[in-house]
């Protein structure tokens, strides 16, 4: 057999080996292929999920972090709110304020009237949602289509034409730096003395005096004008009326939360009902 011969049979040995192998790698290939391909699909799509999910997360964010930009009534200088509690705020120079934290509103304009039919101008706001009002309060704010609110309260304001019915009043309305007025209702302490009540000094404690020690004194001449004067002090019940901080400075604002940070105290107890306008 010569060198060429050789050649052939060994090339037409090769080709019989390839026929018999081929059928069997060429599926293996085309297995390993698909696998390769679902594979790279499954790990797009998971991938395309973790973008997504990413974005609305991120979306989500912004809304909360982001204040939303309501209209501002620039003529409204007033809200009910409740008094938080107190806590302390500290500026850049580390300076510490103690300051009352109040939830202001949203209010909302119940009732707007007229010279012409009450012979004045006021707004009337409603605070809280009256979950047990009767049925005169709640034909009354049907009126301006509101649920019936728990705390009203009436402003006189310039111009009755800048506001509408319905409409609604945030903390928006105040700015960090201003200074308002609150009013509220001091604590009740029950029956005092003049001492705590009004601050007297009290009676000599030495040189015989005996029992006298909180007490008055003397309220007035027995002869003429032989009564108590109107208005004099003396002891009695102590707290429980309307009092108002006026001067206080608004150190932030929350929008989102609808908190005022005011510097200094207030008056009245946490939850109860403040009146805030400048």
């Amino acid at each position: 057999m010569n060198d060429k011969d050789k050649n052939i049979n060994e090339d037409n040995i090769e080709e019989v080996k390839a026929e018999e192998t081929s059928p069997e790698e060429a599926k293996a290939e085309e297995t390993s292929t698909e696998e390769t391909k679902a594979e790279e699909a499954s790990a797009e799509e998971v991938k395309a999920e973790e973008t997504s999910a990413q974005e609305a997360k991120a979306d989500t964010n912004a809304e909360s972090e982001s204040p939303i930009d309501d209209k501002v009534n620039t003529s409204a200088s007033f809200l009910l709110g409740k008094k938080i509690g107190m806590t302390s705020i500290y500026d850049e120079d580390g300076i510490q304020y103690p300051t009352t934290v109040i939830e202001a509103g949203p209010c909302y304009i119940s009732q707007i009237k007229s010279i012409e039919k009450d012979g004045y101008e006021a707004v009337q706001i409603g605070y809280l949602n009256d979950v047990k009002a009767n049925k005169p309060k709640t034909n009354h704010f049907k009126k301006s289509k509101l649920n019936p609110m728990k705390h009203v309260s009436e402003f006189k304001v310039e111009n009755k034409n800048d506001f509408n019915l319905g409409d609604e009043l945030k903390v928006n309305i105040f700015n960090e730096g201003e200074i308002v007025n609150v009013s509220g209702v001091s604590k009740g302490k029950g029956f005092a003395g003049v001492m705590k009540r009004h601050g007297f000094g009290g009676g000599r404690a030495s040189h015989g005096k005996n029992s006298v020690m909180r007490k008055p004194g003397s309220v007035g001449a027995g002869a003429d004008p032989s009564r108590i004067w109107k208005g004099k002090k003396m002891p009695g019940r102590y707290g429980g009326t309307k009092v108002t901080q006026k001067g206080l400075e608004i150190l932030k604002v929350d929008i989102v939360n609808n908190l005022l940070f005011i510097k200094g105290a207030v008056p009245g107890a946490n939850n109860g009902l403040l009146t805030i306008y400048r």
